[in-house]
């Protein structure tokens, strides 16, 4: 009921924020909007920072406790590489997805609007570090202080592992370390349930500002653009909601329910790593494993973004199609195994991919300053694949969870408990 009260409450928050952006945008001048807007952003700005706050701790000592827990490695390598299959199965899936819409559709075909590049540069200026010389440095962490203080998650991961694996090696007496950890996650996750609450304040903050800014207006102007785009990710939650059923058969509905609150903040904040703590807690609830969520769920935030990936290969290909660039069939195939690669340790924050999209049409010889062309839409398609990142990364921890043999557990939350607790 708790769950169901954050829901509505968030829901009123997005209705009451699209009324107000829409008045603002359609009613005042363009400097009022200017500042409505930044002022107005920071509610969702103080949201997404209590989230960041404790992102790290959580990470770290879900993820230790987690690897403790399992004790014997071969179990940590098993559920790895499962975790890992999941992952480059799914990326693989989203980023042909994405190509097959975007070369079926050809939404980039006849668009005839004048790009504004200096609204891009901020992400041009990126695009240089984006090397696998960058990919491995920004994965191995020079300093775990370092990675705590900047939110790297992939780092915390990296360096979590490492320390979970020799916690377990050090046998019983490092049993005190990993209950104290454990209390940590404990609290960390009281913690959560206090930051939730400003979640509908940071939803009506981010959506008012996108309104204000844009105005409704944007949706017919790129029509096509979006269509097709909302076709891709429709395709993508088909499949993956087809492989859930397949695999949780009628559960996937319970999961969806469990779901649904941090699927909708996923999408007003436009940030997936907004609801890592929440996630953890519906899963949790849903009925994993602890120690399966706290293995799974930290390494899908680096490497199963599914909506980003998606939309990585829709976005390049469609700057290609805009400058009337041809991409045979064999260089969209390289493009996609680049992709495979660069979009690893992507940070689950807003407008994380159009730095990789930046990158990899330098490589490929598209035009970078063509993000320019999508910059005032990506907002909306960005509240879409934030979401799908939330889906994917759920049913992945679901299926390893199947996959470890956790069947009886996990069928003793029904609906049943939904009526004794009513």
């Amino acid at each position: 009921m708790k769950n169901n009260k954050l829901f509505i409450a968030i829901i009123i928050s997005l209705l009451i924020g699209v009324a107000i952006g829409g008045y603002v945008h359609y009613n005042t001048s363009p400097e009022f909007i200017k500042t409505f807007s930044t002022n107005i952003k920071l509610l969702g700005t103080v949201f997404i920072r209590l989230i960041q706050m404790i992102i790290a701790p959580l990470v770290f000592s879900t993820l230790v406790v987690g690897i403790a827990k399992m004790g014997d490695m071969k179990m940590v390598g098993r559920v790895g590489g499962r975790a890992m299959g999941w992952f480059i199965t799914a990326s693989l899936t989203s980023l042909v997805i994405g190509a097959v819409v975007v070369n079926v559709m050809k939404p980039g075909e006849g668009v005839n609007i004048e790009m504004d590049a200096s609204s891009a540069q901020d992400l041009l200026k990126g695009q240089a570090s984006l090397t696998l010389e960058h990919f491995i440095t920004h994965m191995i962490p020079k300093s775990v202080f370092e990675s705590f203080a900047t939110n790297e998650i992939l780092q915390i991961v990296v360096f979590s592992i490492f320390f979970g694996v020799a916690m377990a090696a050090y046998g019983k007496e490092g049993e005190m370390i990993t209950k104290a950890l454990d209390k940590i996650s404990h609290i960390v996750l009281i913690m959560v349930g206090y930051v939730m609450w400003t979640a509908p304040l940071g939803v009506l903050g981010t959506i008012s500002a996108a309104i204000a800014t844009y105005g409704f207006g944007i949706f017919a102007l790129y029509l096509k653009y979006l269509v097709a785009f909302v076709i891709g990710i429709l395709l993508l939650w088909l499949v993956l909601c087809i492989v859930g059923y397949f695999i949780l058969g009628n559960r996937l509905f319970d999961l969806l329910r469990h779901i649904k609150a941090p699927l909708l903040i996923a999408f007003s904040t436009t940030s997936s790593e907004a609801v890592f703590p929440k996630l953890v807690e519906e899963l949790e609830k849903f009925g994993a494993q602890k120690k399966i969520i706290s293995f799974t769920l930290p390494l899908g935030y680096s490497f199963n973004l599914d909506g980003s990936m998606m939309y990585m290969t829709f976005a390049s290909l469609f700057i290609a199609q805009v400058y009337g660039i041809h991409m045979p069939i064999e260089k969209q195939i390289l493009m996609l195994l680049v992709l495979m690669l660069t979009s690893k340790g992507v940070a689950g924050v807003p407008r994380a991919s159009l730095i990789v999209v930046v990158a990899t049409c330098s490589m490929f010889g598209i035009p970078p300053e063509g993000i320019a062309l999508i910059l005032p839409i990506d907002h909306f398609c960005d509240m879409a694949r934030s979401m799908t990142n939330v889906l994917g990364n759920a049913l992945s921890t679901v299926a390893v969870d199947k996959w470890e043999g956790h069947v009886a557990i996990e069928q003793t939350y029904t609906h049943d408990d939904d009526h004794h607790k009513a």
